[in-house]
C-alpha cells in the first residue's frame, strides 16, 4: 500500500518538540525567555497526548525544571529547535509507520543559520521511534507543507522552488517528489508568504505555507487576512484568499476557505513589520494549541477554531517570544501518527 501523511487533526501517538540552546536565534535572556515559551507550549499538548522533547546534551535537568514530570526527555546534539522543520515528517500506509527525511540546510542555507546537528535529528527521532525511513532529495521542510490526508497539499513557491534550497528542480519535479513521498496527488502552490519572513526581518523560512494557509478538515482552508492596509501582507493575503477560493482540492471539490484576521499589532519595537498569525495553530488528540498575542483578536481566532474543531478544547498560548525566534507554535511541535 502507498505511504501517505495523514492530516493533522488525524490520532497521534504523541507530540516530539526540540529545546531551545545557546546559539545566535536565542541567546542571554531571548533563552530563558524561549525555554519557558517552549514548556508553556509542550505543557499545553501534554494535556491532551504524550510529548517527547529532545535537548541538547546536558541540558535535561534545567528542561525538566521547566517542563514538569510529563514530558519525556531524550537528548540528541541539536543547532535549534523547530522540530517541524528539523524532525521527520510520518507517512503511515495504514498499518505501518515511516519517517520522510528530507534535505535540510538552514532553511535556504542562511547565513544566521546552522545545521549540521538539525540536519540530522529526523533520522535520530525516526530511530527513537523505530520505524524505517524513506530519503529524500528535496530540500524541504515540515512547515513547508501542509495535507488534507485526502490528497492535497499546500506548497509555496519560493520554498520548494526557491533556489536556495532546490536549484534546477522544476515545478514538475518538485510535485513529483513530494506526491512520491506524501502520497498527496495535487499540489496548490501560494506564490509566497508573509513580509516578516524573509530577510531583513530577523530570522524567517523564506516563505513557510503554514503560517499562510492551513487543511482544518477535508476541502476547508483557513487564510491568513491582514486587515490593515497598510500592512505589507494586505493586499498579498487577499490574493492568496482569492486564488484559494477558486482551487479545488485533490477530489474535485471546491475548496471552502475560512478567513482568520491577524492579530491588531502590526509592528513591534526593534523589529518592524510582524507577522503574528493565528494559522500557526497545532492540532492535537482531543485539543487546539492556538498562538496567543495578548491582542483583543486573540478570542476572534478561538472562536473560529471552536467552529472548525467542535470536539476539541482550544487553548491560547502567548506564542510572542515564538515568533521573535523565527516561528510559532506549529513550527514548534511535530506530530507522531497513531498507527
Amino acid at each position: 500500500m502507498t505511504f501517505r501523511m495523514p492530516p493533522e487533526w488525524a490520532p497521534h501517538e504523541r507530540t516530539w518538540m526540540a529545546w531551545p540552546g545557546p546559539n545566535v536565534t536565542f541567546s542571554g535572556e531571548d533563552l530563558a525567555g524561549s525555554r519557558r515559551a517552549w514548556a508553556s507550549v509542550a505543557r499545553a499538548v501534554r494535556r491532551f497526548e504524550p510529548v517527547t522533547m529532545v535537548v541538547g546534551p546536558g541540558q535535561s535537568d534545567g528542561a525538566r525544571t521547566l517542563l514538569g514530570p510529563d514530558i519525556d526527555l531524550v537528548e540528541r546534539e541539536l543547532d535549534d529547535a523547530w522540530m517541524r522543520d528539523i524532525g521527520p515528517t510520518f507517512v503511515t500506509n495504514g498499518d505501518r509507520l515511516a519517517a520522510v527525511d528530507w534535505v535540510f540546510n538552514g532553511w535556504g542555507a542562511q547565513e544566521w543559520a546552522s545545521w549540521e546537528h538539525d540536519s540530522k535529528v529526523a533520522r535520530h527521532v525516526a530511530d527513537l521511534t523505530g520505524v524505517p525511513v524513506h530519503s529524500s532529495p528535496l530540500v524541504n521542510e515540515g512547515g513547508g507543507i501542509h495535507v488534507d490526508g485526502e490528497g492535497t497539499v499546500l506548497l509555496t513557491e519560493t520554498v520548494q522552488l526557491g533556489p536556495e534550497r532546490n536549484p534546477g528542480w522544476t515545478k514538475e519535479e518538485v510535485e513529483a517528489e513530494i506526491h512520491a513521498k506524501l502520497g498527496t496527488t495535487k499540489a496548490i502552490w501560494l506564490k509566497r508568504g508573509l513580509t516578516a519572513d524573509y530577510p531583513p526581518h530577523g530570522f524567517g523560512t523564506l516563505g513557510h505555507v503554514d503560517i499562510v494557509a492551513a487543511f482544518a478538515g477535508p476541502g476547508v482552508v483557513v487564510a491568513h487576512t491582514q486587515p490593515d492596509p497598510a500592512h505589507p501582507d494586505h493586499e498579498l493575503c487577499e490574493e492568496n484568499v482569492e486564488m484559494l477560493r477558486l482551487q479545488t482540492d485533490a477530489r474535485g471539490s471546491r475548496l471552502d476557505v475560512v478567513e482568520v484576521p491577524a492579530p491588531t499589532v502590526v509592528r513591534e519595537e526593534g523589529h518592524g513589520w510582524v507577522d503574528y498569525s493565528y494559522i500557526n495553530h497545532y492540532v492535537c488528540n482531543g485539543g487546539v494549541v492556538l498562538c496567543g498575542f495578548d491582542d483583543p483578536r486573540d478570542e476572534v481566532a478561538a472562536g473560529i477554531f471552536r467552529r472548525l474543531y467542535p470536539g476539541r478544547t482550544v487553548t491560547l498560548v502567548d506564542a510572542r517570544t515564538i515568533f521573535a525566534g523565527g516561528g510559532g507554535i506549529h513550527c514548534i511541535t511535530q506530530q507522531q501518527p497513531k498507527v
